[in-house]
């Protein structure tokens, strides 16, 4: 009898190659695009601790390796990112990066919505000012 396995969504793109992909093109936009200054702004000036931070943490929310728990603990986004004024422009700036990187670097259109929709409600839940 065979037994019939789950395909988590980091393996459903394609694994680390993947993951490390969309991070490197998110921040890449988000470091190029001039709609996005107010959320490049809040961000240090070297996005290279960023990147890394957002891998591991994708890596293990998408179902791969715990990377980012295993190294630094419970995610508490909201309460890391305090240090960050996060209005809605900084939020539909983030979004709008996410969004192209995802488009960019994750072919299948159905899997995008699966990523995305979570991921909205996410940036809307990291915004600490009006």
């Amino acid at each position: 009898m065979a037994e019939t396995g789950t395909t988590t969504l980091y393996e459903a793109i394609g694994g680390d190659a993947a993951v490390r992909a969309l991070t490197q093109r998110f921040y890449v936009l988000m470091d190029s695009l001039p709609e996005a200054a107010r959320c490049r702004a809040v961000h240090p000036p070297d996005l290279s601790g960023s990147e890394e931070k957002l891998y591991e943490y994708l890596t293990g929310w998408l179902g791969g390796p715990p990377i980012y728990v295993e190294k630094r603990g419970h995610p508490m986004l909201r309460r890391r990112h305090f240090i960050a004024e996060i209005g809605p422009a900084e939020r539909d700036e983030w979004l709008l990066c996410f969004t192209r990187a995802l488009e960019e670097t994750v072919a299948h259109p159905k899997l995008r919505a699966i990523i995305l929709e979570p991921i909205t409600r996410l940036a809307h839940h990291m915004q600490n000012k009006e």
